[in-house]
């Protein structure tokens, strides 16, 4: 019986010899010329583009939204905390009757920049038959003028008008939606007023408007009054007292490290509450809508891992044949299982490191972009007078770079270790029966 002609198909495969490596080169060399199909396979090939393209898309797209998130987080922290202390000082049950000299104790403390009193009260603010619900700030003058938010976009002779006789500084927004000029009155109610023999008496003082403030944030210009701190403890019935002291630090993000520093020298039954705790409602929402859109988004590098598992059932599928030779000229179900694995985890791999550097380059130059696509379509991406920002914001935060691509890492490779395992549980002799 004549020898059968070797198979000229065949005849780029290696002759496989044991290796004691975790990878052996003909392995790297196969899952390579698979990827790498030929023009009656080429459809496999597109399959994998696509699941490449995809791959880096998402996790492009999840880096540049990570980045405008953190951006506007940012920012509007440093808004909050440009006109609150990172740390806040309550006094006990009896009241802050002795500030000055905690004040004075607090800004010997190292790490502490500055150190200011103040009465914060809620009131109802009414003028031109318009009225609204206010927060009462009472500082001393020169605390007011120390916040470059307030000092900046206040009107000429503001301040000094303050210091005069008692006036109020209002938003931008609260003076607009009262149609309020400097000069102008504003009556002001509050609840806890004069002490009688029937009980405490609501409190009604009309203030003249000294200036009107534009701080950048709409909660503030809409719902905040400042006032001179004599005034304020006059008007909430708190004569010599204060009932907080805001503490600047060097640093926001090392505040809890000050505060055992902080506390020896409070009266005893002072409370500290660091900016996290007291504005814990906005910042915990901040962080849930981050959390919520990784999750969302991290759908997309899900899909795109689909992609891979369904393009490599469908290489292994092809390459039946070319499986059950190679088992039978020595290669283990290891070998088979680990040429498919390097397939498969290429094309994530390959895929993450490009959207690693798309996403990394459009958020550097996220502005940049806004501008081209708002000159290209003729719309209006981004309005800078309703957030308040010259431009677009963006902050890439390396951890957040680092968990994206582990999470896609992880994916991909998970995502070919199904294919990959029929490709090495393939039995040679089912294969080739019908051959």
């Amino acid at each position: 019986m004549a020898a059968s002609a070797p198979d000229d198909r065949l005849a780029w495969v290696p002759r496989v010899t044991p290796d004691r490596r975790i990878f052996a080169p003909f392995e790297w060399m196969l899952a390579w010329r698979y990827l790498r199909a030929r023009r009656q396979e080429g459809f496999i090939s597109v399959i994998a583009g696509f699941s490449l393209v995809g791959i880096a898309l998402s996790v492009a797209t999840l880096i540049v939204v990570m980045a405008v998130m953190n951006g506007f987080r940012f920012e509007l922290i440093n808004r909050i905390l440009a006109l609150n202390g990172h740390l806040r000082v309550y006094a006990s049950d009896q009241g802050m009757q002795d500030f000055p000299a905690t004040v004075e104790r607090l800004r010997k403390v190292p790490g502490v920049v500055r150190a200011y009193p103040l009465i914060e009260g809620q009131a109802f603010a009414t003028s031109n038959n318009a009225g609204a619900g206010v927060i009462i700030r009472g500082l001393n003058i020169a605390d007011i003028q120390a916040f470059p938010e307030i000092a900046d976009s206040l009107t000429p002779g503001a301040a000094a008008s303050m210091a005069k006789d008692p006036q109020i500084l209002i938003g931008q927004r609260l003076a607009d939606q009262m149609g309020l000029q400097p000069g102008m009155a504003m009556t002001l109610l509050s609840a806890r007023g004069n002490v009688t023999p029937f009980g405490v008496t609501p409190r009604a003082k009309t203030y003249r408007v000294a200036g009107i403030f534009k701080s950048g944030m709409a909660q503030v210009d809409s719902g905040m009054i400042f006032m001179p701190l004599g005034e304020a403890q006059a008007y909430f019935n708190l004569p010599g007292q204060a009932n907080a002291i805001d503490i600047k630090l060097a640093s926001a993000e090392s505040s809890q490290s000050y505060r055992e520093a902080i506390a020896g020298v409070l009266p005893s039954g002072s409370r500290i509450l660091d900016w996290r705790e007291v504005h814990s409602t906005f910042f915990d929402v901040l962080v849930i809508e981050r959390n919520v859109m990784f999750v969302i988004l991290s759908m997309m590098i899900l899909i795109a891992a689909f992609n891979i598992i369904s393009g490599m059932i469908m290489l292994v599928k092809d390459k039946t044949r070319d499986i059950a030779i190679l088992r039978t000229m020595g290669a283990g179900r290891g070998a088979i299982l680990r040429i498919f694995l390097i397939a498969g985890s290429s094309i994530g791999i390959v895929g993450t490191v490009f959207g690693v550097a798309l996403g990394v380059v459009f958020a550097l130059n996220i502005e940049t972009i806004r501008q081209f696509v708002s000159w290209a379509l003729n719309v209006r991406l981004f309005d800078p007078a309703i957030y308040q920002l010259s431009a677009m914001p963006q902050r890439m935060e390396t951890s957040e770079v680092v968990a994206v691509v582990v999470m896609a890492l992880t994916l991909t490779i998970l995502a070919t270790l199904y294919p990959s395992w029929r490709a090495a549980r393939l039995d040679p002799v089912e294969a080739l029966r019908y051959e």
